[in-house]
């Protein structure tokens, strides 16, 4: 390792790994407070959401875990995998808070699932009292995390497979097992998924602490008597007593030992059944299944189409209820279509420009440091730092969203930052890192080091190779984690408002906000643009990604000169 590298990665450590140890420790300060802690365990409604908010976690992260599994079982590799790919990115780019709005505004009692089947099939004339959304049992939120989780595990996982190396082996393997008479599907859990999984630790780490901590989610599609524990603690975090406000701080404590306790219940339920014979046989060797096709068969591949396409159709149909409930205007039940279209909730966000610009500004500069970050920190970091320095970075994953934001709190607090635009900033970059940390290390740490030699060999320097050789190579992963950064910094919900101190409004805390009303029409069209901006980043990431085609500029031989050559070619 040069001097000049080493030197490097100490200020990008400093820079990246002071705020992130300073917003830990400010967290880690709020749990020493034994009276708080009384006061949260006599409160009556501790225990109950608690309990509601393990029942809806854990029921999601096993849901969302199964199904990403199933799907790529059945698509990896194959003609539908492509296809997957291609569709993830408008997925992704729909924000929690815009995707909850929408899916309650599609599943409410006056929703269009109700409204498609009535008066005819229920004999409904006006909307029933039925608790489709806000649920006590917390169904509503569940499938909506679920539904939200699923495009990002896949996501998670495509960063893998489509690296070339990792790709190419795990097909050769694949085919292998199947040469042995295995069957593909028992192929593809004996051979792909033990090793995908192995990679997939952290994202599936982030969607458990994400699905038991959820706030913004829980605020629009969850329960609300009792709500979740994470919903408790943020109400208490916002209380103007003192008291109210320690107990919310150990809440999220308690949010953070509940994760704690139910990856450390995961992986010991995961070593005990190692441990069984039965177990180890059956993933050991399997069922050969010899008289079963070596393809999958055309019903196997219909229902993973099927599956993928209602997947793809819940994204279309819910975006598509948002934008038309944005220019409705008297909607009387049970209509299909409104009765009068009305421009007044766009022609209000018109004159909330600065919420626009506020989003579009925190996102560009939050995602562009942490791309920069992260591009310079792959480069000349050592493997060895990069294992050590992960486990700091990854900390907003896995942390749950309330508690981070109260050691960020007071990070901003004792620099003097809180409630100003620099503080807010810092924030969303803190959030934003580790998903394009994530997003670009497989194409960056899986680049062939040979180039380096070869241009190296031809008198290149490293700046130059990285310029003209590295980087344009690497433009597609580039683009797709800058556009991932921005889509994660527009969905920031608990930092924007705890730490701007409510000076800054994102089109995310007004939609948030609105969705509390009866404003529909307006958090439709706040929902909707939430989801616009990064969409349209994710094309032109997409775009930007596209293959370089080199047309020739040699201009085309005239007819004559064609055959003066023949002429020539033939003459004795």
């Amino acid at each position: 390792m040069h001097r000049t590298d080493r030197v490097g990665a100490l200020l990008l450590l400093a820079a990246m790994g002071v705020p992130m140890g300073w917003a830990t420790w400010a967290a880690l300060a709020q749990a020493f407070n034994p009276s708080a802690w009384r006061d949260l365990q006599a409160d009556p409604q501790t225990w109950p959401a608690l309990l509601l908010s393990l029942q809806t976690g854990l029921l999601a992260s096993a849901l969302s875990v199964l199904l990403t599994a199933w799907i790529l079982s059945r698509s990896f590799p194959g003609p539908l995998w492509a296809r997957l790919v291609k569709s993830l990115g408008p997925m992704l780019a729909v924000p929690h808070a815009a995707w909850a709005i929408g899916l309650a505004f599609l599943m409410a009692p006056s929703g269009w699932l109700l409204r498609a089947f009535s008066p005819w099939a229920t004999g409904l004339e006006a909307p029933p009292p039925w608790p489709t959304t806000q649920d006590p049992w917390g169904l509503g939120l569940t499938l909506a995390l679920v539904t939200k989780e699923v495009p990002f595990l896949l996501w998670a996982a495509t960063t893998q497979l489509q690296r070339p190396d990792v790709a190419l082996r795990l097909s050769r393997e694949l085919l292998q097992a199947r040469t042995l008479g295995y069957a593909p599907q028992t192929a593809w859990w004996h051979v792909v998924w033990p090793q995908l999984l192995a990679r997939l630790h952290w994202p599936m780490l982030a969607v458990l602490a994400y699905s038991l901590t959820v706030v913004d989610m829980a605020l629009v599609i969850g329960p609300t008597s009792p709500p979740t524990l994470a919903v408790l603690a943020w109400h208490w975090l916002q209380d103007a007593d003192l008291a109210q406000n320690a107990q919310g701080a150990v809440a999220a404590w308690l949010l953070a030992a509940m994760v704690a306790g139910s990856l450390a219940l995961a992986l010991l339920a995961a070593q005990l059944l190692r441990r069984v014979p039965a177990w180890r046989a059956h993933r050991t060797l399997g069922h050969r299944g010899a008289q079963r096709p070596t393809h999958p068969s055309r019903q196997s591949r219909n229902k993973t189409n099927s599956s993928w396409a209602a997947l793809v159709g819940l994204y279309a149909l819910v975006m598509l209820a948002m934008a038309v409930g944005s220019v409705a205007g008297l909607w009387p039940f049970p209509a299909l279509w409104p009765e009068q279209l009305s421009w007044a909730a766009w022609a209000s966000v018109a004159t909330s420009l600065d919420t626009l610009y506020t989003t579009l500004f925190l996102g560009l500069a939050s995602a562009g440091v942490a791309l920069l970050w992260s591009l310079a920190w792959l480069e000349w970091a050592p493997p060895r730092w990069d294992a050590a320095l992960r486990r700091l970075v990854y900390l907003p994953l896995v942390l749950p969203p309330v508690l981070w934001v109260v050691g960020v709190h007071g990070l901003t607090l004792h620099w003097g930052l809180d409630s100003h635009w620099s503080g807010l900033w810092l924030a969303h970059t803190l959030a934003t890192l580790p998903y394009v940390l994530i997003a670009l290390s497989p194409a960056y740490t899986g680049f062939d080091p040979r180039l380096a030699q070869v241009a190296a060999s031809l008198g290149q320097s490293r700046l130059v190779f990285l310029w003209r050789v590295k980087w344009p190579l690497l433009r597609a992963a580039l683009a797709a984690s800058f556009a991932v950064g921005f889509a994660v910094s527009v969905t920031q919900y608990l930092p924007t408002l705890f730490i701007g101190g409510g000076r800054y409004a994102t089109l995310t805390t007004e939609a948030v906000t609105l969705a509390a009303g009866a404003q529909r029409s307006l958090t439709s069209a706040y929902a909707w643009l939430q989801w616009l901006l990064p969409v349209l980043l994710f094309a032109l990431a997409a775009r930007l990604g596209l293959a370089r085609r080199f047309i020739s500029t040699a201009q085309p031989e005239s007819r004559t000169n064609k055959q003066n050559k023949t002429d020539r070619t033939m003459t004795p």
